[in-house]
């Protein structure tokens, strides 16, 4: 089966205002919330409520090839650039500091350095875990690595002991779909996104830990109690099987694992993920291949968990979060997701059966990142060179 080219994604028309204010970096939006055409979901559309949630956007900041960020405890930021580069940002004096003793990254088509988490106990042990591509036998593949942040000399932070706890098995050819989103749970688990790398079949290959989600302890070890752990030493790690390219990974208020994913051409996900379930791909999706060829539909196949919304014409999606601050409160408990081709930022409720989306936020610039500050303002992330750091807070 052929390799898929790089994602070619239709643009979506979305609606909304963007008003910049004169001789300010500061933005007001009040976005609108026309409900997009969504096709193939896997039950009956329902009409729901809308939201018109108001906000105000400041523009804070510029990265080149942002890919993610995090808040450390002492309110500053860390920053991600795909070619290799970790910033602390402190956003009260707009300093931004380039942290040493980072790996080596294989930059290229999708890959770079990825994502980064601190570790639960971060104050106590200092441990930060980076999320990178590197090259070896076989092609490129993902890693992830764990090391100690060194912050005693303000002006030349460092990070420490860096030790790849996990990788993606096997490195094959190819720049796409690396995924490699991490997070750590309430249980202080360890959990991975990780991409079918274009390949397909691996998505359904227990001897691949491709196209999986995935669940360690923080020394990157498999955790006893995942469903496959009895089995071999890659079944081990493995929680769920059978996607594609999941993007963005977030717990929910109700500590439910959620992950969105980039579809074909056409039908891109949102799902919960279950322990043990399989979720199809490549043998069902709600959309295509690139060369047209017809891919059957989730509801062909019931014993495969479907998404619980898809997206046709597609969003694109980078990333993943669920508000639980109070700045927002039309947002509060719902899924936020960051859209690149769509640029936007798509706001889903999940409490609601069938699960849909009731707002979009119309950026005009592809989404790559979002986070909740302890504030309860999101930081948002654009995708690209001279991408700029933005501030969503209640509009005044």
């Amino acid at each position: 089966m052929k390799i898929f080219q790089q994602q070619i994604f239709n643009t979506i028309i979305l609606t909304g205002t963007f008003f910049l204010s004169a001789c300010s970096t500061q933005v007001s939006s009040s976005s609108e919330s026309e409900q997009e055409k969504k096709s193939n979901h896997a039950s009956a559309m329902q009409k729901s409520k809308q939201l018109n949630q108001t906000y105000q956007v400041k523009i804070i900041e510029t990265f080149n090839e942002p890919w993610a960020m995090t808040a450390l405890p002492s309110g500053q930021f860390l920053v991600t650039e795909r070619k290799g580069k970790l910033k602390l940002f402190n956003s009260t004096t707009q300093q931004q500091i380039e942290v040493q003793g980072l790996p080596k990254v294989a930059y290229g088509g999708q890959g770079g350095l990825g994502d980064l988490a601190v570790h639960p106990q971060f104050e106590q042990n200092h441990y930060i875990y980076l999320s990178y591509v590197e090259a070896g036998q076989g092609g490129y593949g993902a890693v992830v690595a764990r090391g100690e942040l060194d912050l005693t000399d303000t002006k030349k932070p460092q990070i420490k002991n860096l030790k790849t706890i996990w990788q993606q098995i096997p490195k094959v050819s190819g720049q796409g779909h690396y995924s490699h989103r991490i997070l750590f749970g309430t249980d202080g688990k360890l959990w991975l996104s990780s991409g079918d790398r274009q390949k397909f079949e691996p998505a359904q290959d227990m001897k691949s830990n491709l196209g999986k989600i995935l669940r360690l302890n923080d020394d990157g070890t498999p955790v006893t109690d995942n469903p496959f752990f009895s089995q071999g030493a890659i079944e081990k790690q493995i929680w769920s099987l059978g996607h594609r390219n999941p993007l963005g990974l977030a717990f929910d208020l109700k500590n439910q694992l959620w992950t969105v994913e980039m579809g074909p051409k056409g039908g891109d996900e949102l799902n919960r993920v279950i322990k043990g379930q399989n979720y199809g791909y490549p043998l069902v999706s709600n959309g295509d291949h690139y060369d047209g060829t017809d891919i059957p539909d989730h509801s062909t196949r019931p014993e495969f968990q479907a998404p619980e919304i898809s997206w046709t014409p597609v969003i694109s999606p980078s990333s993943l979060i669920f508000y639980k601050g109070n700045q927002f409160p039309a947002w509060k408990n719902k899924a936020l997701i960051g859209g690149l081709s769509s640029e936007a930022i798509v706001v889903v409720d999940t409490e609601v059966r069938p699960v849909q989306e009731v707002q979009r936020l119309k950026m005009k610039q592809r989404i790559r990142a979002l986070l909740e500050n302890q504030d309860g303002s999101i930081w948002v992330l654009e995708d690209g060179k001279n991408a700029r750091l933005l501030k969503l807070v209640a509009k005044d």
